[in-house]
């Protein structure tokens, strides 16, 4: 008698119900959308969303629907060229008070989305884009450091008292370093021994004579200099593209000193790249005068020598910047910050930002902190933005630079390499200025090497010719093993079509981005897929052949098949890890789906099929013929 253990169809309905339920968000298609978020200093609201439904309503722009959620909103429209239409118009009628981006809207219902329901991401190809390669000037970052290093050795010589040594920057890029002079071997040696103190980073040789120092990189720091530099920029390119609202964008490294940036449903290039290629950096300074004489030298010019007149950057809706003089000295910039966290202080319980500074800028901070206690210093934010404009036909290049304070605190107690930056309205302000130190700047300048365009309805073009591939593949597998199968066919074409289901359950649960190298790797296990059948159906075919009951060939169909479906299996396991292990992008989006459906496979071939094999020929029926075709 045919049986099945019941755990095992227990086990098979809850994995079809899964592949069901996490499945379904897949039929519902996005709306394309618009994204809207303010800018510091702005919100987002119902006068907003009124302006906004004014302006779609003077172009004629049809919408489905305009949606505030989580300080965003989303307007959603019918197609992707009235989408394209309706984020020109909204970035002409906000300007930069806010930021607008293309995006694709869900139509998942809310049920679904509560139990983790997601639809297949969808990657460039799929649904266009823009793609930019671009290069990390590591040249850049290494002559940036060693200028860091005589600044902090002159600094050594004037706190030592010592005279008559000239300390210069040697060489460029990755070759440079630097040397210093010394009038007798005495001092040098004493340099030396500070030197091998306070910047460990560099090796240092002594020439013959003793008096001339030569001090370069040590190959570790030069590796982890261009390896930090690159880690740095990806962060500060993945918080700067986050202002885009740019849904799951790729960003990664690619070899030794390139990043890959991809940004799906971005049409926009010439946005992109004003904010990729944005430089920034952070600044502290010390305070001159109060708040008056600032008011004064805004309202009369008459700036004192030592000053420079900012202002501050609002921190609420509605308020006006104020004008701030800081001085001309610079105590600590962003390229010497480490670290910042938002957090809550322990002792007051207010907002503030946890700081880490590395070890010069430690030092600075130090002695300015300890010479100015009760008294304010300043965070400037300072941001230089490439602009393109035509002009008579000719295209002429500027750059924008925007200079705001973005903090202005009292200093308590001396501080160095760690403080705190307190004062300020709310967690949410704290954790925008944590995001603004860390993301302040670029480790290192980046070059655009390589950019390409995909429209959407190239991506479109993909999706449907994505969808016909596995359309007609797996209607040709399914007419195959009916004809040639019979009813062990139909029970194969079902055990495939839960494979499928699975699948993409699977792929949907994870947050997996679909690609066309992905579709491929469906069409792919779809075919291999339906090697365990076959196989099992061959097997039971056999067992007849040797004159075997329907019953103990059904039987020994499956069990004895095991052995050649597991190893068969195992070894794609072992080709997909090595791709998702050695391979980058396009291939490793290939091996993530090659890896998933040959476990998916696994489970349908032999579980799911056994359950359905069970449910036509067991519970105690008496067979006289198995339908597997060949004549049986």
């Amino acid at each position: 008698m045919l049986e099945f253990p019941r755990w095992k169809n227990i086990l098979v309905v809850v994995a079809l119900l899964f592949s069901l339920l996490y499945s379904l968000p897949n039929l519902y298609p996005q709306d394309p959308a618009v994204q809207i978020t303010a800018n510091r200093g702005h919100v987002v609201d119902a006068a907003l969303k009124a302006r906004i439904q004014s302006v779609l309503q003077a172009q004629k722009l049809p919408f489905k629907s305009i949606d505030i959620a989580h300080d965003e909103m989303l307007v959603r429209l019918p197609d992707p060229d009235v989408q394209l239409k309706a984020s020109d118009a909204i970035r002409d009628a906000l300007g930069d008070d806010y930021i607008s981006a293309l995006n694709l809207a869900s139509t998942v219902p809310g049920w679904l989305k509560a139990i983790g329901g997601h639809p297949l991401l969808l990657g460039l190809d799929l649904r266009g884009g823009v793609h930019f390669l671009m290069q990390v000037d590591e040249d850049g970052v290494v002559d940036k450091r060693i200028s860091g290093f005589v600044d902090e050795i002159r600094a050594d010589i004037r706190k030592n008292l010592i005279r008559g040594v000239d300390v210069a920057k040697t060489g460029q890029g990755m070759g440079s370093g630097l040397t210093v002079r010394a009038s007798n071997a005495a001092d040098a040696a004493k340099l030396a021994a500070l030197i091998a103190t306070d910047i460990p980073q560099l090796d240092l040789k002594t020439s013959s004579d003793g008096t001339k120092l030569t001090g370069t990189l040590k190959p570790t720091e030069l590796k982890a200099l261009s390896d930090g530099a690159i880690e740095q920029n990806i962060g500060t390119l993945t918080n700067r593209i986050n202002q885009l609202g740019v849904a799951e964008p790729l960003i990664q490294r690619q070899g030794a000193n390139r990043i890959v940036v991809e940004l799906p449903g971005v049409q926009d290039t010439a946005q992109a790249k004003k904010l990729l290629g944005a430089t920034a950096t952070l600044e502290y300074r010390g305070n001159v005068g109060d708040l008056a004489e600032a008011a004064n030298a805004a309202a009369t010019g008459n700036i004192p020598p030592d000053a420079k007149l900012y202002y501050t950057r609002p921190s609420r809706p509605g308020e006006k910047p104020q004008p701030i003089l800081l001085s001309k000295k610079v105590i600590v910039s962003g390229d010497q910050l480490e670290s910042a966290t938002s957090m809550t202080d322990q002792r007051s319980g207010t907002p503030a930002v946890s700081v880490t500074l590395n070890e010069i800028g430690a030092k600075r901070m130090l002695d300015f902190t300890s010479e100015n206690v009760n008294k304010p210093m300043g965070v400037v934010y300072i941001e230089r933005t490439p602009v393109t404009k035509i002009v008579n036909g000719v295209e002429q290049k500027s750059i924008k630079v925007t200079e705001e304070v973005i903090n202005n605190a009292t200093i308590n107690e001396p501080f160095g390499r760690n403080f705190q930056t307190t004062g300020l309205g709310s967690l949410k302000e704290a954790s925008e200025l944590a995001l603004l130190l860390r993301a302040g700047s670029l480790a290192a300048p980046v070059d655009i090497v390589e950019q390409r365009v995909i429209g959407p309805s190239l991506g479109q073009d993909n999706i449907d010719a994505g969808r016909r591939a596995v359309e007609i593949g797996f209607l040709a597998v399914c007419a195959l093993m009916i004809f040639y199968y019979r009813l062990f066919g139909v029970i194969s074409v079902l055990a495939l079509f839960s494979n499928l289901l699975l699948l993409t359950a699977v792929l949907s649960l994870i947050h997996a981005t679909m690609t066309m190298p992905g579709i491929a790797g469906i069409v792919l296990t779809l075919g291999m897929a339906i090697d365990g059948n076959v196989l099992i159906i061959e097997r039971i075919r056999e067992e007849l052949r040797n004159g075997n009951t329907p019953v103990a060939s059904i039987k020994a169909g499956y069990d004895r098949a095991w052995a050649v479906i597991l190893d068969s299996n195992v070894a794609k396991l072992i080709a997909g890890v090595a791709l998702l292990t050695f391979g980058s992008g396009p291939v490793k989006g290939f091996a993530v789906v090659l890896l998933i459906g040959v476990l998916t496979s696994m489970f349908t071939s032999v579980t799911v099929s056994r359950a359905m094999a069970t449910i036509v020929y067991g519970h105690g029926k008496k067979i006289q013929k198995v339908s597997v075709g060949g004549g049986f």
